[in-house]
């Protein structure tokens, strides 16, 4: 049995090419508020994210589905659902605001501002764990070439920091059974109740 996402609710519908191709540069508001037990840190928006205006919005995108597998949700939330992660003391935000087609496009400088502007961020809102995604990204912006996943030596202020892998559908390098288990890690570490979920395959 593998994990299910749930159809996308009526009136939710997909973004034209034109849309998306539009939405070069714009932002995706932040789901975020002070004393999270989880904020989730994206490198940058995707167009098709920027054009829908939710986090990990593209098809494809593990997110949800390694939330839910990792024991953080109650269900497999749609990007849509984003707001409801409040509740469940999860947020998220990204290090770059600006939406771009490929994280790639991004120089070393605008990392290391984004990172720079985030650790503002992460004082002001003094989340348990800032979970970052993507650890080309990281090991850049933080200057930490050698940072691998899980949680990292140095904190934030009064935050824990944690690296996890990129969910893309494009990072082939982690499957979501890997992802789901790295997941799961966090999840224990923030306080998180471990339900039984159904097995990974694939």
């Amino acid at each position: 049995m593998t994990a299910r996402r749930e159809a996308r609710p009526p009136g939710e519908a997909r973004p034209t090419g034109e849309q998306v191709a539009a939405a070069v540069g714009r932002r995706v508001p932040d789901v975020a508020q002070e004393s999270l037990r989880v904020l989730f840190i994206g490198i940058n928006p995707g167009l098709y994210s920027a054009a829908v205006g939710h986090h990990f919005a593209r098809p494809g995108n593990r997110f949800w589905n390694a939330l839910y597998l990792g024991g953080m949700t109650p269900t497999v939330l749609q990007p849509e659902e984003e707001r409801d992660l409040l509740s469940l003391g999860i947020g998220v935000t990204n290090m770059v605001p600006r939406a771009t087609a490929a994280a790639a496009e991004l120089s070393e400088n605008e990392l290391r501002t984004g990172a720079q502007a985030l650790e503002r961020k992460l004082r002001s809102l003094r989340p348990t764990f800032a979970a970052f995604l993507g650890l080309g990204a990281f090991r850049t912006a933080f200057a930490r070439p050698d940072a691998v996943t899980g949680e990292q030596p140095r904190r934030i202020g009064e935050t824990r920091v944690w690296l996890l892998p990129n969910p893309s559908g494009l990072n082939a390098g982690h499957q979501l059974p890997d992802l789901a288990r790295d997941f799961a890690e966090l999840a224990k570490a923030a306080g998180f109740r471990a339900p039984r979920r159904p097995r990974v395959v694939g």
